[in-house]
């Protein structure tokens, strides 16, 4: 509790500070796919908090945002080169079904963690079972296709040296 006369200013954010690399940067979003249909919001949570400048939103976007104010409305379309990247074949495969435990329940859509040769984890959904074998892919779901956006920006504050150290915000206090 503050004392009579103190005033505990925290972590305010500056309503003139501009998005910029090491800000803390909140932000609703809502996000479209090419035909306009909503894919996913903010609205309706908590706006989503990132590092500007460390690679934690499509790069896109990211640069799209560099230099906005709080309270500034932005629309964007970001293509695969700078958002999820464009579609890899390659990341479409096909595995016996002998290698999947015998009971291990199989559908369509559902995303499995695969690790390869070097322990590297990779998320692919199953895209089709058939009797021998099940194809999976490895591609972000985004991956090919143009990202629009419509962003508000809600709040911008410098960056702590302990979240620039672990490379993420802390909300409440948080420390590892």
């Amino acid at each position: 509790m503050s004392r009579p006369g103190r005033y505990s200013i925290g972590r305010m954010s500056d309503k003139n500070s501009v998005i910029a690399d090491n800000c803390v940067v909140s932000f609703h979003y809502t996000l479209k796919d090419e035909g306009g249909k909503e894919i996913e919001s903010s609205r309706g949570g908590e706006p989503l908090t990132y590092i500007h400048g460390h690679s934690q939103i499509v790069l896109g976007l990211e640069k799209v945002l560099k230099g906005k104010k709080v309270g500034e409305h932005v629309t964007t379309s970001v293509s695969p080169s700078e958002g999820y990247g464009e579609r890899n074949e390659a990341l479409i495969i096909t595995i016996p079904r002998e290698h999947f435990q015998e009971k291990a329940p199989l559908k369509v859509g559902a995303v499995l963690e695969l690790e390869d040769d070097n322990e590297n984890v990779l998320l692919a959904a199953i895209t089709e079972i058939g009797k021998d074998s099940v194809t999976l892919d490895a591609n972000h779901p985004m991956a090919g296709k143009t990202l629009n956006f419509a962003v508000e920006i809600m709040d911008i504050r410098k960056a702590t040296a302990d979240e620039l150290a672990h490379g993420h915000v802390h909300k409440g206090g948080c420390c590892h």
